[in-house]
């Protein structure tokens, strides 16, 4: 049967056209994608980074900025004491023809994000670009490493150096520095600085300009050390962030690896954990772990393929300060290392290893199920049992172990380039 309607009853239908007001007022409306510029200067005259940042935390959520013709905001910071240049331009303001509209407050938005000190004027900012020769890495000196550059044709050197708050003017640095994660992470949050349980771990590129030797900010790594009864510390990783111009070239890895080495000489430490790790830290963390539990006589070949093993556990705890589940997953990519998955064998017994564990919470829900037929009535109880049916379990749990097997080749791909 056919039902037909009067079309006024559907005014959603054909949206109204926009009145002259409404077509004046939309020239006003900027993509903040487009109008955002972030840059970090190395001297005068050369820059790097020229990153569109998100702006979703700016402008709530939305990427339209109301109010301008023509909108730029300049974001420029010096590469290596973060002095930065904040400046907001546009062609035209909608106030300049209506008088009753205001625009959005672009610059207040921004202002509550950078600390104070910034330069409004680029001579001044050049003035402080002449002075980058003087900035020194704040803390003491934990690494030096080097990473081969094609563009430049050499390898560059880098330098990872760990320090607290109390090491004079590394407070302002870190107010500047900690605002790159509002520019790249959009639930970043900043950290109490005045809690002495944070460390902090910094990287910096060392490289010369006319005869003098100068510093580029290339990221960092907050630690909260939180205390394990009775006396004990659990050292948890809470930000990290490398600067988009340095990713992709194993700086993560590598402070991740300095700080792990970091914490393992003190015996205070109980494990290394991290504060809601994101996919990608836990791919990074994979291939740190796997590459220093390599040096583990209980990972050798011949003891992964004995199996899981409390001597792993124990080992990769007191050495490397991992906890067990940790080291259960290194195990994991390891065994699969030294497994020929061409024989049908070999590969079942990894895929029945590696499934076993991921069937724990499966397993949670058989119990659950087994106390819930004690106490529910017979309709509550088939409504359980149709959530947890067997067939849809084995599905979820072959898709979970084809996830998890494809995660751990790519840490073995990228251990087979180092």
């Amino acid at each position: 049967m056919t039902f037909l309607f009067p079309l006024y009853l559907f005014p959603c239908a054909f949206p109204p056209a926009m009145t002259d007001m409404e077509k004046k007022l939309a020239e006003y409306k900027c993509d903040t994608n487009e109008a955002v510029c972030l840059k970090l200067v190395f001297f005068p005259g050369t820059t790097i980074l020229n990153h569109f940042f998100d702006p979703c935390v700016l402008f709530l959520r939305s990427e339209v900025a109301f109010g301008y013709k023509g909108l730029q905001i300049q974001l420029y910071y010096s590469a290596g004491n973060l002095s930065t240049l904040f400046k907001v331009k546009y062609t035209a303001r909608v106030t300049d023809t209506f008088d009753c509209v205001e625009p959005d407050d672009v610059e207040g938005k921004i202002r509550e994000i950078i600390p104070a000190g910034f330069c409004c004027n680029t001579d001044d900012f050049i003035s402080l670009l002449e002075k980058e020769a003087n900035f020194r890495p704040f803390g003491s000196l934990l690494h030096t490493y080097k990473v081969h550059s094609v563009e430049a044709g050499e390898d560059l050197t880098y330098q990872i150096h760990k320090v607290d708050v109390s090491c004079p003017g590394f407070r302002e640095y870190h107010e500047r520095l900690q605002t790159f994660l509002m520019w790249f992470i959009e639930t970043a949050s900043f950290i109490d600085v005045d809690d002495d349980r944070w460390d902090f771990f910094l990287v910096f590129e060392k490289y010369n300009k006319d005869g003098e030797t100068l510093y580029a900010t290339v990221g960092y790594m907050t630690v909260y050390n939180y205390y394990v009864y009775p006396d004990k510390t659990r050292p948890r990783v809470s930000q990290t962030l490398i600067l988009p111009p340095f990713q992709g070239e194993g700086h993560g890895a590598q402070l991740l690896e300095t700080v792990h080495r970091y914490y393992c000489t003190s015996a205070k430490v109980q494990d290394i954990t991290a504060e809601d790790p994101s996919e990608n830290y836990v791919k990074l963390r994979d291939f740190v772990l796997v590459k220093l539990c390599l040096t583990l006589p209980s990972f050798s070949s011949e003891k992964l393929s004995q199996g899981f093993s409390e001597e792993m556990v124990s080992e990769a705890r007191e050495k490397l300060k991992i906890n067990k589940k940790h080291a259960r997953r290194v195990y994991e990519i390891l065994r699969l290392r030294n497994t020929d998955m061409s024989d049908e064998e070999k590969a079942r017994e990894f895929r029945l290893e590696v499934k076993k564990r991921l069937y724990g919470p499966y397993r949670k829900n058989q119990r659950e199920l087994t106390k819930m037929r004690k106490c529910l009535r017979p309709e509550e109880l088939a409504s359980h049992i149709s959530q947890m049916d067997t067939r849809l379990q084995h599905e979820e749990l072959e898709k979970s172990y084809q996830d998890v097997l494809a995660e751990y080749r790519r840490v073995l791909e990228r251990l087979a380039q180092v």
